[in-house]
């Protein structure tokens, strides 16, 4: 049984900021996937998940605000947290064959500096 679009959005969620076994985003990534961000840019799945799982969200934390979907499209808009600062965040990601292709991942990276 497949997943819905945003089910598969809210699963990477939950797998990403659990923080635990970044492997569980693999089978859940085409073999195109890219993400463009802020700060950085993948244009694989394996160096996406290398780059998390040598740099995991610890004590990262997320409270949707809001979310929309179409049949091969999600958006995302969140609050993100860390010990010290909260930023809004938004995500479109694009599904294609009931996977993640692509994830666009904007916010204001100033917060990080």
């Amino acid at each position: 049984m497949s997943l819905s679009p945003l089910e598969l959005a809210l699963k990477y969620m939950n797998i990403l900021f659990n923080g635990q076994n970044m492997e569980e985003l693999a089978p859940l990534l085409s073999k195109d996937f890219s993400f463009k961000g802020s700060l950085y840019e993948f244009n694989s799945p394996q160096s996406y998940i290398e780059s998390l799982k040598s740099d995991p969200p610890v004590e990262f934390k997320y409270k949707i605000i809001h979310s929309f979907e179409s049949s091969s499209s999600v958006g995302l808009f969140y609050l993100f947290s860390k010990p010290g600062f909260q930023v809004h965040m938004a995500q479109l990601f694009e599904i294609r064959n009931d996977k993640i292709s692509k994830i666009l991942l904007i916010f204001d990276s100033k917060v990080f500096s």
